[in-house]
C-alpha cells in the first residue's frame, strides 16, 4: 500500500511513525510562529501537506496525541478527524484546549497522529424489523458494570 503525500508548503514535514510498532503517523504543525491555545479555545492548525489514499476502501483518521491530551489537555476539537479517500486539500488539525492553562504550539510540533484504516460503505436498506439478540435494546451500562 502506498500513501502519496504532497507538500503544499516547502517547509512542511512528511508524516512518519515514531517506532516500527506505531499505528499512527505523527502530523506536524506547519506554522510560521508559535500559536497559543487559551483554555476553552479552538484553533485549526495546518500541516502543509495533502494526501492521496491508495483507494476508496480506506480513510485517514486523525487522533489526538496521548501526551498532549493527558499532560496538557490538548485534544481534537471534533474527537476524531476523518479524511475521505477523495479529499485532496490540506490536512488540517482542529485542536481544543480543555485544560485551565494556556498551551503554546510551536512550529513543527507533533500535533496529532494519522491512522490509515479500511472503511466499509454498505448498501443501506430500510427494514421494518431488526434481528433479535441477547442484548436487544439494552443501552449504556446494560452489559455489566461500567
Amino acid at each position: 500500500m502506498v500513501l502519496k503525500i504532497k507538500k503544499l508548503k516547502p517547509n512542511a514535514r512528511i508524516p512518519k511513525t515514531a517506532t516500527n510498532g506505531s499505528a499512527g503517523m505523527d502530523l506536524y504543525a506547519c506554522i510560521d510562529g508559535s500559536v497559543t491555545l487559551s483554555p476553552g479555545e479552538l484553533k485549526i492548525i495546518p500541516t502543509g501537506i495533502a494526501i492521496e489514499l491508495p483507494d476508496n476502501g480506506c480513510a485517514a483518521f486523525l487522533y489526538a496525541r496521548s501526551g498532549l491530551g493527558v499532560k496538557h489537555g490538548i485534544c481534537l476539537s471534533n474527537g476524531v478527524g476523518v479524511i475521505d479517500s477523495d479529499y485532496r486539500g490540506e490536512v488540517c488539525v482542529g485542536l481544543c484546549n480543555v485544560s485551565d492553562k494556556p498551551y503554546t504550539i510551536e512550529p513543527f510540533e507533533r500535533v496529532a497522529q494519522m491512522v490509515i484504516a479500511p472503511v466499509f460503505v454498505p448498501d443501506v436498506q430500510e427494514v421494518a424489523e431488526l434481528s433479535d439478540t441477547q442484548r436487544g435494546e439494552g443501552g449504556f451500562g446494560s452489559t455489566g458494570r461500567s
